[in-house]
């Protein structure tokens, strides 16, 4: 069994130009794991590699060099200079020793690497653009990894996933050049007029940098910084002059993190607030163009996606971005887990680095074990005392406990069996959810025992979470099992309720039938919630 992954779930990058400045470059990475018949994770004599691959409509991205500038800047931008198709790669920087960059996913196979500390194949910083070989936009480019017998070449599993990407992260809806505008679009006018660049790509970046030199005019700290930063001339003058702004290169970001060295690479200069609390508090009380109130109080995702990816790229897809009321309204968006526009941007939180986790909502002192809200009413992640969904302690670095990093059962990556942030399964965007529909027949997370063990085992709590075997070989050996649970595994009112009727935990999530021996064959529906009084008339506490 091979599975494949997009480590974030959506990679943001500048677009087609490179020359003003720069936030990210394109930069995607792809992770994998093996696992043989037995469940094992395979690493020695194997070789995966990763291709382009037509998704259902027939869109395909072989190439990303003719579709973009960055390779004309990205010396300028970050002091290295990958040829055409091959990207970044940020770990070993922070000693001096960058690894390989990878290429942009093509008809001949790339190899991918294995990354024996984190324990998954790898192929970090893929420079993928969100347009396709007709320069049409599709921001869920496929790629399919095919792993082989290093010795016979044979091919042993394939996988197929996607490398979203998007270029939806833009300023344009309120620093875009305009002759007549909203009060937001008028407050984010430089003086005295906006510059009118021809290039539309171009036009809202020189715009911000404007702003930003006359802003900051007076500020003993940001000509200092300039200096350091090689922009003596002003951020304006410097772009316009053939040397692009990159914002990290003053504002420290740990989304240019040496995972490696376990370093951020981008650590900013002295008195420059870190970019994420430059963004989001400056722009917590900036009035949205469109509903007239201000971005930090709309509690919805679309405050977010004034900036982020984004009306059309509709970066929050997974089953938890996609869930709605009896209505039909969401409920729960970017807020729900991050709280607003000010906590994201509170001097207190590390950027990339202070993410919310599974446990904040997956617990058992929440409503039915599933919170909709992971933050309090102040906006501070909630600490439940159950970690029975928890992420990795430590995980990469001490004091971080974050998903993309954390494993589990078997030694899989969280992200493997659930997918990507922002992306878990089933995620909104159908080709998203082929990979799951392959290997148990459903779209969700990867859970169904035989998905990766040929023959199952029986186990009460080895399973993910605590979890005891499931399907028909669990009838005969339940009556058995420790239904008070024990110190690693919960009892079964933790999925199945203190009254034992189920609750979604305990649901099934494709057709499925069992026989029960003496109480009958029991067919049930996809998502029906299995409880003792399926088979029984109550539980049996003994």
């Amino acid at each position: 069994m091979l599975l494949a992954w997009n480590d974030l779930g959506m990679h943001c990058m500048d677009g087609l130009d490179f020359s003003i400045f720069s936030i990210l470059p394109p930069y995607n990475t792809l992770h994998a794991q093996l696992k043989d018949k037995n469940g094992k994770l395979v690493n020695t004599n194997v070789l995966l590699t990763y291709e382009a691959v037509a998704d259902s409509t027939g869109s395909i991205n072989t190439s990303s060099a003719n579709k973009t500038n960055f390779w004309s800047w990205v010396y300028d931008l970050f002091g290295l200079n990958p040829a055409p198709n091959v990207g970044l790669n940020l770990d070993g920087l922070a000693n001096g020793t960058p690894m390989p960059g990878n290429k942009t996913p093509s008809l001949t196979p790339a190899a991918m690497t294995y990354n024996l500390a984190y324990g998954w194949f790898e192929a970090e910083g893929i420079p993928v653009t969100p347009y396709d070989d007709k320069m049409n936009k599709n921001f869920y480019p496929n790629v399919k990894v095919v792993a082989r017998d290093a010795t016979t070449g044979n091919i042993l599993a394939t996988a197929t996933t996607l490398l979203p990407v998007s270029d939806e992260m833009t300023c344009k809806d309120c620093h875009a050049s305009i002759d007549v505008g909203t009060p937001a679009q008028v407050a984010a006018k430089p003086s005295p007029n906006w510059v009118f660049d021809n290039d539309p790509n171009k036009d809202w970046k020189r715009n911000i940098l404007m702003l930003h030199d006359q802003k900051q005019a007076s500020n003993s700290t940001f000509k200092s910084a300039l200096t350091k930063a090689g922009y003596a001339k002003g951020l304006l003058a410097s772009a316009d002059n053939g040397k692009p702004v990159l914002c990290v290169s003053c504002h420290a970001s740990n989304a240019y993190f040496d995972k490696e060295n376990k370093k951020t690479l981008m650590g900013g200069i002295a008195g420059i607030p870190a970019f994420t609390q430059s963004i989001h508090l400056k722009h917590a009380d900036v009035i949205d163009p469109v509903s007239n109130i201000a971005l930090g109080s709309i509690n919805n995702r679309s405050s977010c996606y004034e900036c982020h990816p984004g009306s059309l790229t509709r970066c929050l897809r997974g089953v938890m971005g996609n869930a709605v009321d009896a209505k039909g309204n969401a409920t729960m968006s970017c807020q729900s887990c991050h709280g607003n526009l000010k906590n994201v941007g509170s001097n207190t939180r590390q950027g990339w680095f202070n993410e919310p986790v599974c446990e904040s909502c997956h617990n058992d002192a929440a409503p039915g074990g599933r919170s909709t809200s992971a933050v309090d009413l102040n906006g501070n992640a909630v600490l439940p005392a159950d970690h029975t969904f928890a992420t990795n302690a430590d995980t990469p670095v001490p004091g971080l406990n974050l998903y993309r990093f954390s494993k589990g059962h078997g030694g899989l990556q969280c992200e493997a069996c659930h997918g990507s942030t922002h992306a878990e399964y089933p995620s909104g965007h159908a080709e998203e959810n082929l990979q799951s529909i392959a290997l148990q027949g459903h779209a969700g997370p990867v859970a169904a025992c035989k998905a990766c063990h040929t023959t199952v085992p029986n186990t009460v709590n080895g399973g993910p979470h605590g979890m005891h075997t499931t399907g028909q070989a669990w009838v005969s050996q339940h009556q058995e099992a420790n239904k008070k649970g024990t110190a690693t595994s919960p009892d079964c009112t933790y999925c199945h309720s203190s009254s034992s009727v189920g609750t979604p935990l305990s649901a099934v999530k494709s057709a499925t039938t069992i026989n029960a021996g003496d109480y009958g064959v029991k067919t049930w529906a996809a998502g029906y919630q299995v409880s003792c009084y399926s088979c029984h008339n109550g539980p049996n506490p003994e």
